[in-house]
């Protein structure tokens, strides 16, 4: 039994299936199951059901699965330990994030951090907040940006962004002429919205009281399709204000108000308060904290 058997174990468990657990183990099928089968030898007991559909856990497997992960995440935790000991900030970071955070937050603070840490190796967990929420608490995450407000004892929370969402329309609309329009107005328009996530609650909410009116055009995945669509003249949406800043600095689309709605969108850095972080993710918490300073700084 080695480390690198347990962690196709731990990865065909997870994923239910010996091919895709190859992809991420970059072995070949083949391979999969022969250190499956080595790993079953060594414990003497069958750990997979294996049936033309799926990959379950048997009894066995169960508990092996729970001393696996320890022992994987005791071996890191060893290895950055041991780093730590050193004058150099270096190792692994698993840090977690939205689609949105990583393509529009997070690119000048991530360059920033490779200038200033070249021996740090940042993975990148993209998810909704409620699964980076989950991976930070069991501690598979290291460090994640999350939408606020939040409540969770074992987590330390930072704020560190803030941003209005605003009414988005193309500039071929009518309503660009305008610089404030009624919820009402909004309500007739073909809406576009994101698909899930939390602007999507708010806007759920928001158009409440016109549901029977308000047509939902469009469902899409992501904000940049958002704003392509946008831009095209295929609806209108909501979108935080820096996300569109691209789009309306090229005479795009336009961010309007709406009589009173006013909409803000809070992010928190998020980590556990009982797990001694590495220095590496210490050095990560602080450069996003400075940047975070700094841009408060150029506001005022």
């Amino acid at each position: 039994m080695d480390f690198d058997q347990l962690t196709t174990f731990v990865y065909v468990a997870k994923l239910k299936s010996f091919s895709r657990a190859g992809q991420k183990v970059f072995r070949s099928q083949s391979a999969v199951s022969a250190q499956i089968r080595q790993l079953e030898q060594a414990y003497r007991s069958k750990l997979l059901d294996r049936s033309a559909k799926s990959v379950e856990l048997t009894p066995a497997g169960e508990v092996l699965f729970d001393y696996a992960e320890r022992l994987l995440r005791l071996r890191d935790e060893s290895v950055q330990v041991v780093a730590d000991r050193g004058n150099v900030v270096q190792g692994p970071v698993v840090f977690g994030a939205n689609e949105a955070t990583c393509l529009y937050l997070l690119p000048d603070i991530f360059a920033e951090f490779q200038r200033r840490y070249p021996q740090v190796h940042i993975s990148i967990y993209r998810n909704f907040s409620h699964k980076i929420l989950q991976r930070v608490e069991d501690g598979s995450v290291d460090v994640g940006i999350v939408t606020l407000p939040l409540k969770s004892p074992n987590l330390k929370v930072h704020s560190i962004y803030k941003d209005k969402l605003r009414f988005m329309v193309s500039v071929r609309n009518p309503l660009a002429q305008r610089s404030k329009v009624t919820l009402e107005e909004v309500a007739s328009q073909p809406l576009i919205f994101p698909r899930t996530g939390y602007t999507r609650q708010v806007l759920d909410k928001l158009f409440r009281p016109y549901r029977s009116r308000a047509h939902v055009a469009m469902e899409l995945p992501s904000i940049g399709m958002i704003k392509r669509f946008v831009g095209a003249d295929a609806g209108v949406s909501f979108i935080s204000e820096s996300f569109a800043k691209d789009q309306v600095k090229a005479g795009e689309v336009k961010l309007l108000s709406v009589d009173g709605v006013d909409l803000w969108r809070e992010l928190g850095l998020v980590y556990r308060r009982d797990r001694s972080l590495p220095r590496a993710a210490q050095a990560l918490i602080g450069l996003i904290r400075e940047h975070r300073k700094s841009s408060e700084g150029s506001e005022s």
